[in-house]
């Protein structure tokens, strides 16, 4: 099993997880577990999984515009819960106002848009796990 530590990553495209995923596991190659949710409730149910095992969640990546919950309230409930773990929102669609307002109240440590650069992907994640 990789490291007590894990990267959870939510986004309710399929596609962008696998993406997001790969890229992560080739990256970081096993020091970190990697996990997605298609949801924000089952990103919060696989958080206190992990929680329950005893593994550390630094950081979570979250779409910002998602059905059910978006990534706002998402973020909070995660802050609220596990206020250790940071957040790096990736989006296409985030209000950047919003996110500013939200901004104290969800950790977080950056945003980077859909498509992203997986260079600048990877250095803010990173950096956002290095604090």
């Amino acid at each position: 099993m990789p490291g007590r530590n894990a990267i959870v990553c939510v986004d309710d495209d399929d596609m962008i997880l696998v993406a997001l995923k790969q890229e992560l596991v080739e990256h970081f190659k096993g020091n970190y577990l990697i996990e997605t949710a298609i949801s924000a409730r089952e990103a919060l149910s696989i958080m206190d999984e992990l929680s329950e095992e005893g593994l550390r969640i630094p950081l979570v990546i979250s779409d910002w515009l998602m059905p059910g919950m978006n990534g706002d309230e998402f973020l909070i409930k995660v802050n609220e819960k596990y206020p250790n773990t940071r957040a790096i929102v990736v989006t296409g669609y985030a209000d950047m106002i919003t996110v500013s307002k939200t901004r104290n109240k969800i950790n977080l440590r950056g945003v980077v848009t859909k498509p992203w650069d997986k260079n600048e992907l990877l250095k803010k994640v990173e950096t956002s796990l290095k604090y």
